[in-house]
């Protein structure tokens, strides 16, 4: 089985970098999206296994509320893992992704081996 994964991201160099850390997966797809409302959208259509999500992005939607609406979707809620990614790790940014249920949080920078064991957890591959 192929797995979808979508970028969510709206700084160029940070999409590129986690597609350059997730080609390493043999059976992957990786899409992207560079704002909320356009992750929202791309979500929707794919229903990816695993949503890599900015948490501060320009626009109508941010991370945090891209996550709330894919966990209260049914089509979306139990099928996509979402790791929200931000370089706030204060309290409150943890406690607000927990609010909206996310399933990991990954602070910038961070560790391109960190992710891709957090990817392939996810997957319920071996790490």
């Amino acid at each position: 089985m192929t797995a979808r994964i979508l970028i969510v991201d709206d700084q160029p160099d940070i999409r590129k970098l986690i597609r350059l850390t997730l080609q390493h997966l043999d059976d992957a797809e990786v899409f992207e999206a560079e704002n909320g409302a356009e992750g929202w959208h791309r979500a929707q259509d794919l229903k990816p296994n695993i949503m890599l999500l900015d948490v501060m992005m320009p626009g109508e939607l941010d991370g945090y509320q891209v996550c709330d609406k894919v966990k209260k979707d049914p089509a979306l809620r139990h099928h996509t893992k979402v790791i929200l990614l931000t370089a706030r790790a204060q309290k409150e940014d943890l406690e607000q992704g927990a609010k909206v249920a996310c399933d990991a949080y990954l602070t910038k920078a961070f560790s391109p081996l960190k992710l891709l064991d957090m990817v392939d957890e996810m997957l319920g591959r071996t790490v």
